[in-house]
């Protein structure tokens, strides 16, 4: 079996690449927007999880879904073979022992993304959409040097 470059992970390492290089250079010359530092930590490791969970076989359909019905949006909805994900992004600069960054998904963060999901669902036909199979994952990045550390939980919480 011959992998062509697009499909190994290869490709997916020198997008990640390409894009932090892109950032490091508007940094170095002043052509940043001009976020909150939280807000930009966010943003870079939501980026992160998404070429870290490309190469891992997921397939990612949307990256900060909304809906104007509710407040609050999903930061990644990938398939991983048959199973729909909904996945929170949670991205810390450093490692905490005592508060890791998959704990600050409480409850009412849970049932945001279940609503979330649920209005999304029914942008799938009713019969089908009673076939899928649903999970919601929590991926931690964490930044403290220039290679992403990730944590990965996969079924965290389910409907109820």
């Amino acid at each position: 079996m011959v992998r062509t470059l697009a499909g190994s992970t290869l490709w997916i390492d020198m997008q990640a690449f390409a894009l932090r290089r892109i950032e490091l250079l508007g940094r170095r010359f002043g052509r940043r927007r001009r976020l909150a530092e939280h807000l930009a930590t966010g943003e870079r490791g939501e980026r992160e999880a998404l070429f870290h969970l490309r190469k891992h076989g997921y397939i990612v359909v949307a990256r900060r879904w909304r809906t104007p019905k509710l407040r609050g949006d999903i930061d990644l909805i990938a398939w991983e073979n048959d199973w729909l994900c909904f996945i929170e992004v949670k991205t810390r600069s450093e490692r905490d022992a005592m508060s890791p960054a998959e704990a600050a998904v409480d409850d009412d963060k849970k049932r945001m993304l279940r609503r979330m999901a649920r209005v999304y669902l029914r942008s799938f036909p009713e019969r089908s959409r009673r076939e899928i199979p649903v999970r919601f994952d929590v991926i931690s990045v964490y930044l403290e040097s220039d290679q992403p550390e990730f944590d990965l939980y996969r079924g965290v919480f389910g409907w109820e």
